[in-house]
């Protein structure tokens, strides 16, 4: 499912929003690439670009604890949560009062829909239209099979992610077969499961957790054999603008690993 509408009583889904929070970060960023700088009122303490709106917008708290009431006081009439990122009932209690385009992206598709429901809704198709095209462009085919990857998205407890993530998605345009692709969600794994896995390469994720150089030598202990590298989080896991880049992160990557 790409998205649903959670609406006020006798409320319609906005046609025009002039007034928008985003507690979705990586949509953040495609507010911003559309040029909605007065309209976008509030973010939250995630959306870390662009670095001037996390600097200068209204704060609303994170996207696991938004705040609310200070949400509401900045009066939007269009607010972008997403069912992935944000708890369900803060984005409830929101929804009572103003309307919530709720996200659910497990793919490449499901996230060019959104921008482009975005764009048309804040009355910026014609500057999102050659984006879209670039990036469907850019997605036209997936590189060649690179190999069988392992992403880690987490430690302590490791975890990865599945076949039904968007992670997945963009690990296949990369070029990676998903070793988990047969799990659903964010598995969690012990060494000696990723171990039997046997992936030819495991990916360290920036995001959500942090690894370092430091992991890379903890793992090297355990996966002698297996090559082992730090990647961009958010070339894997933000839609929205970052699709923009996504491709020729991806080729660059392809080519140090391959």
């Amino acid at each position: 499912m790409l998205h649903r509408w959670l609406l006020p009583a006798n409320t319609a889904a906005p046609t025009q929003a002039k007034r928008i929070v985003s507690l979705v970060p990586s949509l953040t960023e495609w507010l911003h690439t559309l040029g909605l700088e007065q309209e976008t009122v509030g973010i939250t303490k995630f959306c870390i670009h662009p670095d001037e709106w996390f600097r200068q917008k209204a704060r609303v708290g994170g996207t696991k604890n938004v705040h609310v009431a200070e949400l509401l006081a900045l009066q939007p009439d269009f607010v972008i949560a997403s069912k992935e990122e944000n708890v369900a009932e803060q984005v409830q209690a929101i929804a009572q009062q103003v309307p919530v385009m709720l996200t659910d992206i497990e793919n490449l598709e499901d996230a060019l829909a959104g921008m482009q429901l975005i764009a048309m809704l804040t009355n910026r198709r014609e500057e999102a239209n050659p984006l879209l095209m670039q990036i469907q462009q850019d997605f036209t085919t997936a590189l060649p099979k690179a190999g069988r990857a392992l992403y880690l998205i987490w430690r302590d407890p490791y975890m990865s992610a599945g076949g039904d993530t968007y992670i997945n998605t963009l690990l296949h345009y990369a070029g990676w077969e998903n070793v988990c692709w047969h799990q659903t969600r964010y598995p969690s794994l012990t060494v000696a499961e990723m171990q039997a896995l046997q992936p030819d390469v495991i990916l360290l994720s920036s995001e959500p957790y942090p690894f370092k150089e430091t992991h890379i030598k903890e793992l090297t202990a355990h996966f002698s054999n297996t090559r082992i590298c730090l990647v961009d989080g958010e070339m894997f896991s933000w839609y929205g603008s970052r699709l923009l880049k996504a491709m020729s992160y991806f080729k660059a990557l392809h080519r140090q690993l391959t």
